[in-house]
């Protein structure tokens, strides 16, 4: 059906009983207003004596005779046009909260004020409004909602500006002091108004010195009503199928979704919004690519409550809609980051050192980052690098063990079965084998997806355990003793085979000394052969080393052979005593 057909159905009716007025009059009609397709016969002189509009339009005519006038720019158009022209003829028709405004601003647009004529529309709609739209929430919204169309010559007659007053003192007084149940009813009032329109009642609700809280719970409620699709509940619950949205739905969505984050109030200790809602809103801009001052600012609050996070919160802000893809993970890491930096400022300020003490917001973050860590590593498009982005980004001293970086780490390997041994000591390289537990240890010295460097530190650090008489299931040294107990031993262990190594010499030494230094002749004149002993040999060695080697006594020059010794042997003694 075309527009020219809908509007032609609509305004006949109202042409008939229009029609139906003027004919029970006896002076036939002399003017034809017309407004857009519709046609109203009526009589000058009834419209002159409401309408100054009407009277100077005749009145400045250049036709002697005018018998037409076109109103197609008044406000609220056909219909509304019919009341009024009623209302210049006496006859009786309702006034509600849907028309008022529309009626207003055609008195104004008419001139039919009450300076013009006394008791005119303009006054009769005031007096509704003070009297009966203006006294609930609900009227001041639904009023609200009329002006829309109404611009802007409601905001000229300060018809929004009445209802946004009205409507924000009304849900001030309701957030502090219910009236009726469930306790927030008065958000659902005021999601149905345009964004325009909300962003006035939220200012005028902040001047009014709001909680932060209770705007919160009314951003919540209208981002809920107004992107269904993108943020269904603050749950983080959103439709599980993929989004499809045109080019200009995408485009007023998007400025929609800037207008929200914009609105967001200044954040104090306590957090405002949920996390759930916040990682909506991230993946919502993320979506519709929203510009980067947007997605810095959602990234900003997410990162300064992180430790209240859920591994469902990071996963929300992650995953397309259809739950199968990932994001750049970009948005994650500059999130995880900035809570990093933010606990090293704090540690710094408090004169603490960060590397080694962590705060029980950073551990808990730590947990969660892994268990996120382990629940993207199923997805075979993540990189080495971006996964190893994310592990390193949590310090050192925030892990007090590596259990559950290591679960993630087993995952991202048997979800990638082809990475070399270079790329699986590269996704490892993030984890410290030392601060495993005995059972994380057991677990991978029987590992075949990890490398052998990390199986084989497992199997080093529970053979210092034994050695040492410990047992890791009861209590777990820390990661920086036990480092300095891998050096100690390493240590240890070189001096052991450098002295291992010097004893073996000097036996081959000493065995050098025997042969040569042979007692073989001295046995034979005695007639007893003697066994050797290590005493007699060390004795022969000292001999070696006589400082009077040059006397005349000397007899290291000799050199076993044939040659015979011509002097006379001394008497050589057997003991060293």
């Amino acid at each position: 059906m075309s527009a020219h057909t809908k509007t032609t159905n609509r305004v006949s009716p109202a042409m008939e009983r229009t029609g139906q007025w003027i004919f029970s009059q006896d002076i036939p009609t002399d003017i034809l207003v017309q407004v857009g397709e519709a046609k109203f016969p009526l009589h000058k002189f009834i419209l002159v004596a409401k309408s100054n509009y009407i009277r100077r339009l005749i009145l400045e005519s250049k036709e002697p005779d005018t018998t037409k006038v076109d109103l197609s720019n008044i406000p609220g158009g056909a219909e509304i046009f019919e009341k009024a022209a009623k209302f210049c003829y006496g006859v009786n028709f309702e006034i509600t909260v849907h028309n008022v405004a529309a009626l207003r601003c055609a008195a104004e647009y008419l001139e039919m004020t009450d300076e013009y004529c006394d008791g005119n529309l303009a006054g009769r709609t005031d007096d509704f409004l003070v009297q009966v739209a203006l006294t609930s929430l609900s009227g001041a919204v639904v009023v609200l909602k009329s002006c829309e169309d109404l611009l802007p010559v409601a905001e000229q007659i300060n018809i929004v500006q009445r209802c946004v007053e009205l409507a924000s003192a009304k849900a001030c007084n309701e957030a502090n002091f219910p009236s009726r149940s469930p306790p927030n009813w008065w958000t659902d009032e005021l999601s149905i108004v345009h964004i325009h329109f909300f962003e006035k009642i939220i200012a005028s609700m902040k001047s009014r010195g709001a909680k932060a809280l209770t705007i919160a719970s009314a951003i919540i409620t209208y981002t809920e009503r107004a992107l269904p699709d993108l943020v269904r509940d603050h749950s983080g619950n959103s439709i599980n199928r993929s989004i499809s949205i045109d080019s200009a739905s995408r485009d007023q969505q998007r400025e929609l979704l800037d207008s929200i984050v914009a609105l967001l109030p200044i954040e104090n200790q306590r957090p405002s919004f949920p996390i759930h809602f916040l990682s909506c809103l991230l993946r919502a801009a993320i979506y519709l690519e929203n510009d980067d001052v947007c997605k810095k600012q959602l990234e900003k609050r997410i990162s300064a409550i992180l430790e209240h996070v859920t591994v469902d919160d990071l996963l929300v802000l992650s995953y397309t809609f259809d739950g199968e893809r990932l994001y750049d993970l970009e948005s994650a890491r500059r999130i995880i980051s900035g809570f990093v930096e933010k606990e090293k400022s704090v540690s710094v300020f408090n004169g603490g050192d960060f590397r080694e003490n962590s705060s029980t917001a950073m551990l808990r973050v730590a947990k969660t980052v892994d268990a996120y860590l382990g629940e993207i590593a199923t997805v075979t498009e993540l990189s080495i690098s971006k996964f190893n982005g994310i592990a390193n980004l949590v310090p050192k001293s925030a892990r007090k063990s590596d259990d559950d970086l290591y679960r993630a780490i087993d995952i991202y390997l048997k979800a990638h079965p082809n990475l070399d041994e270079i790329e699986r000591e590269k996704v490892c390289s993030a984890m410290d084998p030392l601060k495993l537990s005995y059972e994380a240890r057991v677990h991978a010295s029987q590992n075949k997806r990890l490398p052998v460097q990390i199986v084989l530190h497992a199997l080093y650090f529970d053979q210092l355990q034994i050695r040492s008489g410990k047992d890791d299931r009861v209590s777990t040294p820390d990661a920086l003793s036990m480092r300095s107990q891998v050096q100690a031993d390493l240590s240890l262990a070189k001096e052991n085979e450098a002295l291992r190594t010097e004893l073996l010499q000097m036996k081959a030494y000493i065995s050098g000394i025997q042969t040569k230094n042979n007692v073989g002749s001295t046995s034979s004149r005695t007639g007893n052969t003697k066994k050797t002993t290590f005493f007699s040999s060390m004795s022969k060695k000292l001999g070696k080393l006589n400082p009077f080697k040059n006397g005349s006594k000397d007899t290291s020059n000799l050199e076993d052979g044939n040659e015979i010794d011509h002097t006379k042997p001394r008497r050589r003694r057997f003991s060293i005593s």
